[in-house]
This record gives C-alpha cells, sequence and structure tokens, in this order.
C-alpha cells in the first residue's frame, strides 16, 4: 500500500467554507422539485444477532457516534473546525507525525466543504453546495403538496433530493425519492414540440408571474421567432405526458444511442429522436424506477434499477436488462439479501464492459449485462466492496470492519469486471472515506473526512499508487455537480459534472463569484503529475460555466443560461484561454432552458438540456412542464 507523502500541502484546499451570498431572484424555473418526505424512523438500538458492528457502513444506533458517512442529527456535529493534523487516541498511520504535531500527507491541511453546526454532510457549502438552476437561489414551488411519513419499518422511507436554498435548513438525505402509492401512472398522449409544426410568431416571452404554468409562452409560439443571426435553432422541445405521483419523479439519463435519446423515469423507459423529439419507443415498468448507470455498454444495452413492489414497503431490488436501440426488455432478475443489514433501499449501479455491479451499505454483487449471468458477490474477509464506478475501467469504494467508528478504514480498488478480483488496492489514511470518482482513466477520485470536515481530491497512478493531490490556490473554492445528495444506506459513486480529464489534466468549475453585478465563475486546470494549477479560465462577463467532458482535445463546457442570455455550448483550448462558443442558444428561449435542475449533452453537433424532475402541485400545472429541449443548426 501507498502511504501519501509526508510532505504538507499548501494551505487553502478545496471546498473552504463561505459565508451565504445574497442575490437577486430569478425566474421562476420551470421544473421545481416537490417537497420532501419525512425522514424515516429511527433504526433499532441493536442489530440482530450476528450482524455487522457498527462502523462498517451500517446505520447507528440513537446516540451512538455516526459510522462510515452517515448523516449525524441536527445538532450533534460541533460547531467550528477541528484541529487539523489530529491523529486518533494511541495511532498514527504510516507517515503520520507523532501526537501533537501536525499530521503530514495530502489530506493534513485540505479544509473540506462542510462546517456548518447540523452536521457534516447536512446542506453544506463546498463542492456539492451550489444549487441547481444557474447559480441562483431557488423558492419551493407555490402550493407544492406535504408528503406523508415513510412509514413501513425504520428503513423504508424512500430519501429526497435536495430543494432549494429556501429550504436550507432542511436536512435532504438521499439520490433516491419518496413515491407515494396514489399516483395512478396514467400514461397520456406525448407531447413533442418540434420547430417546425409551430403555428406561427409571437412577441416576445412574457413576464412569468409565478403561476406555475413555466414560463408564459402561448402553446402555439414559434420558439424561434425571436432568433438572432448566429444563434441555434430550437430544434423541439417536450412536455411532460405521464401522471406522476405527488411529490413527482427523478429523470435517470440522458443516454443516447445513435440517433435515440433515452431516458427514464417514474414507471417507464422512454426513446426520442434526436432529429425532431418524436418518441420512438416506450418501455412500461410494473415499478418505478429508482436506479440506472451513466453510461450503457458500448452496444446500448442498460441495466436499471425497479422497485419489486408499489407500496412504501418495496426495495430497490429487482434488475431490468434493456436494448436502448430498440426498448426491448432482456433479462430480469432480483438482487438477493446478503443478511439481515443488507440494505436494499438505495442502490448504485454502474456498468464497464459486458458488467453491471449492484451496490450498497457493505454489500455487492455483479451481473453480467448481455445475459444476467451473476459474476461475482462479497469477497470474503473484512474489506468489501459497496460501491462501484464504471466506464473503461471499474473502480470499487471499499470498506473494512473496524471497531472504531470514529476513524475509519477505506480503500481504492480497480476490480476485474469478469471475477471481482482486485488488480491493486490504495489505502488512504485512517478516517478517510471515498466520496466520489471524477474520472475513471485518468483516474481522479474525492474523499471526505468526515471527524475534522475536510475535503481531499487525489490523483492515482495506473498500478494504484499516489500520482498526486490536487491543491488549489488560495481564494479559490471549487465546486461540482454530484446530483441531488446522497443515500443514507447506499452510495453512488459515478455521475458527476463540473469536471473533466484528460491524460495529464483535471478541469474543475469554481463556485459562482458574487462579488460583481452578476455571477460568474472559471474553470481551473490542474496538472495531474504535480497537482498544482496548470491555468485558470474565466467565463464571461456575468456568465457561469460547467465543463462536460473533452471533446476533440478541448474541454467541453455549458456557458448556464442567465436572465438575458441563452445557454451555450462552449470549448476551451487545452492551454487554456477564453471560451469559444461552438453553439448558442437563443436568448429569446433562454426562459424555457433555465431549468430547476438539468443536465446538458451535446452530441452529433447538438445540445440537449434535459430536466432531472418533473414536479407540480397538480395536473394542469404538471402537464405544462417542459421536460426537454433540443438546439441545433
Amino acid at each position: 500500500m501507498t502511504q501519501p507523502p509526508s510532505q504538507q500541502p499548501p494551505q487553502g484546499g478545496f471546498g473552504a467554507p463561505q459565508d451565504p451570498q445574497g442575490t437577486p431572484q430569478p425566474p421562476q424555473p420551470q421544473s421545481p422539485p416537490a417537497a420532501p418526505p419525512q425522514m424515516p424512523p429511527a433504526p433499532p438500538q441493536t442489530p440482530p444477532p450476528g450482524a455487522p458492528q457498527p462502523g462498517y457502513g451500517y446505520p447507528q444506533a440513537p446516540g451512538a457516534q455516526p459510522g462510515y458517512g452517515y448523516p449525524q442529527a441536527p445538532g450533534q456535529a460541533a460547531p467550528g473546525q477541528a484541529a487539523p493534523g489530529q491523529a486518533a487516541p494511541g495511532q498514527a498511520a504510516p507517515g503520520q507525525a507523532a501526537p501533537g504535531q501536525a499530521a503530514p500527507g495530502p489530506y493534513a491541511q485540505q479544509p473540506g466543504p462542510y462546517g456548518a453546526p447540523t452536521g457534516p454532510y447536512a446542506q453544506q457549502p463546498g463542492p456539492y453546495g451550489q444549487q441547481p438552476g444557474y447559480g441562483y437561489p431557488q423558492q419551493q414551488y407555490p402550493g407544492a403538496p406535504t408528503p406523508g411519513g415513510s412509514g413501513g419499518g425504520p428503513f423504508k422511507g424512500k430519501p429526497a433530493v435536495v430543494i432549494g436554498a429556501a429550504l436550507a435548513g432542511l436536512l435532504v438525505v438521499g439520490t433516491g425519492i419518496f413515491f407515494a402509492t396514489s399516483g395512478g401512472g396514467e400514461e397520456k398522449k406525448p407531447v413533442s414540440k418540434s420547430s417546425e409544426d409551430a403555428v406561427g410568431p409571437s412577441a416576445s416571452p412574457s413576464v412569468d408571474q409565478g403561476d406555475g404554468k413555466g414560463d408564459g409562452r402561448e402553446a402555439n409560439d414559434d420558439l424561434n421567432a425571436g432568433r438572432k443571426e448566429g444563434e441555434a435553432k430550437v430544434l423541439w422541445l417536450t412536455k411532460n405526458d405521464i401522471d406522476l405521483p405527488r411529490n413527482g419523479a427523478n429523470v435517470y439519463g440522458p443516454w443516447i444511442v445513435g440517433d435515440t435519446l433515452v431516458k427514464g423515469m417514474y414507471r417507464s423507459v422512454v426513446g426520442y429522436s434526436v432529429a425532431d423529439g418524436k418518441e420512438k419507443w416506450k418501455l412500461p415498468l410494473p415499478a418505478d424506477m429508482c436506479a440506472a448507470p451513466v453510461t450503457p455498454t458500448s452496444d446500448g444495452k442498460i441495466v436499471i434499477g425497479v422497485m419489486n413492489g408499489t407500496t412504501d414497503k418495496a426495495d430497490c431490488a429487482d434488475l431490468q436488462m434493456i436494448d436502448l436501440n430498440t426498448g426491448k426488455a432482456g433479462w430480469k432478475k432480483s438482487v438477493k439479501k446478503n443478511g439481515t443489514w443488507d440494505l436494499l433501499s438505495d442502490i448504485g449501479l454502474a456498468i464497464s464492459g459486458d458488467t453491471v455491479t449492484v451496490g450498497r451499505t457493505s454489500n455487492s454483487s455483479a451481473f453480467r449485462v448481455s445475459d444476467g449471468k451473476e459474476l461475482f458477490g462479497n469477497p470474503s474477509g473484512d474489506c468489501k466492496p459497496y460501491a462501484f464506478a464504471g466506464g473503461p475501467k471499474l473502480i470499487a469504494a471499499v470498506n473494512c470492519r473496524t471497531d472504531d467508528v470514529d476513524n475509519p478504514q477505506q480503500q481504492v480498488q480497480e476490480v476485474d469486471p469478469t471475477t471481482g478480483k482486485a488488480k491493486w488496492t490504495y489505502e488512504p489514511k485512517r478516517g478517510w472515506e471515498i466520496d466520489k470518482v471524477y474520472s475513471v482513466s485518468p483516474l481522479v477520485v474525492s474523499l471526505t473526512q468526515r471527524e475534522e470536515k475536510k475535503w481531499a481530491v487525489l490523483a492515482l497512478k495506473e498500478n494504484g499508487t499516489l500520482r498526486s493531490q490536487l491543491i488549489s490556490d488560495k481564494g479559490d473554492k471549487l465546486s461540482v455537480d454530484c446530483g441531488g445528495g446522497f443515500s443514507i444506506f447506499g452510495k453512488k459513486l459515478e455521475g458527476c459534472s463540473g469536471v473533466a480529464a484528460d491524460a495529464n489534466t483535471f478541469y474543475m468549475m469554481t463556485e459562482d463569484d458574487t462579488s460583481g453585478t452578476g455571477r460568474t465563475n472559471k474553470v481551473i486546470a490542474f496538472d495531474l503529475n504535480t497537482g498544482k494549477t496548470k491555468w485558470k479560465s474565466a467565463a464571461p462577463a456575468e456568465r457561469t460555466m460547467k465543463p462536460l467532458r473533452m471533446e476533440s482535445g478541448d474541454v467541453l463546457v455549458y456557458l448556464e443560461p442567465s436572465y438575458d442570455k441563452g445557454g451555450a455550448i462552449a470549448t476551451i483550448a487545452p492551454t487554456g484561454g477564453t471560451p469559444e462558443v461552438v453553439l448558442q442558444h437563443p436568448d429569446s428561449t433562454t426562459r424555457i432552458e433555465s431549468f430547476f435542475s438539468s443536465k446538458t449533452v451535446y452530441a452529433g453537433s447538438r445540445s440537449f438540456v434535459v430536466s432531472d424532475r418533473v414536479s407540480a402541485s397538480n395536473d394542469e400545472e404538471e402537464k405544462e412542464q417542459t421536460t426537454m429541449m433540443a438546439f441545433g443548426k
């Protein structure tokens, strides 16, 4: 195992806490989420005989110290920053300084994204603190329904997603979503409006008075009527056509396979033509969709998670393979519980090659995508994988059993996708937990230190040894968008945006700077061999931007829409410089494009902006929700 080097990094690393800034309120977003459900009841105080001990990725008894990465109840965390470099009593990992001295290594001086007194993972500033929308604080949707209790036993409530800054005092836990059983799931005729189908031109968008019907545009509005020279066309947009449960639903995907864009939501997976947005196929599901990988296989196959029932007692335990080219369902099987404390409420799926992995708590399993054959499960021993990131390699986060719940031991492994055997193991210092995998190749991993509320980003070599620790300059506050929160019982390692990487450089966005007349930010390039900053590229005035991926050697970024400026796809040269716009979205449709929270995909010289959650307070508003927009030349 390779321990981090003994040199202490400079001060002012990633995610230092910052004071909230007051900002003007933007136009009402398209699709704000409904209010989250109540927290699930407290777990039992004593696990059943033979159950693993706390600190191994399991819920803690009330009043006990939290285990690996679970949120503390409000008021449990001590306010303020713990002293850096403090070792566990009576312990010093290899490479650590003696007690009383500052601990060496790349983690010691990294201030983290935490610090709020309600717990280290509850509504914290830092890399995941930026709210969706285009950087402005959002308001809860007027008239959103109040959800009922979770019910169904101590571990049954389905967690909710993070909502706007107006509810920042509320602890929200989970990437899943609680589904009310009263939703009928009735299908309606798909609604897709192409620019060629528009009836005629209309005036510029009127001011939205907050009636919950979107941006105030008429149904027969020509989306390209106000398009200026040099701006892309709105190729098509879609509106919601699914009768959703009262709390709305998360959107999974999108995935683009050939000429088809696919997304999943609630109880269906749908494929759309990338050219005109017309529905090509639709696959109904017997229950709520609850998990999905970031990427499908190279031939367009994917395995999703589906609830094994329609009541609040159901678990995310059924796997369904789908051919995204045709919409045909393949094999289906249920994940078997591995003991009483194998909690299936939240699972994380990842695909590498022909393997799909299922991670949750401190259990895992893997299946062949092509035929559903089980390939491997939990290994023997005290260290077990519980979460994975896929793609060209399969990377696992591993929990190791320890009696010291305040000083956990975790590992990073590259795993053979057919056998589950570890090719190598990197073991960070005790107390550091694997947070996210920002890039699989090259491998860039985020870690957190719960007790001292710190955050670190490491680059690892091909053999699993330490390559560097990324160190930001003083005053740069890094940010990343990893979706709506984290799971209580499971963890999803992949799927973060706001980052990109090539062989020798890692690119990351900063938090929004609100010191001027409008919000703006930067993209910072880090040398993966040294961890130091190579260059910084500023967004255009009063704009913010988010790295998406690499494109022909350049950094592909999304310039987010502002009050009066449409979004855009741009590139930044690998040597830095000013972003160069390759596809400017129309200014006249910026209010439609400004979803509460969305994902942006660029493929085939087209950009697709997809709302990642659909919610409304009544059926009429539900049908008015714009769910996708496509732009092109």
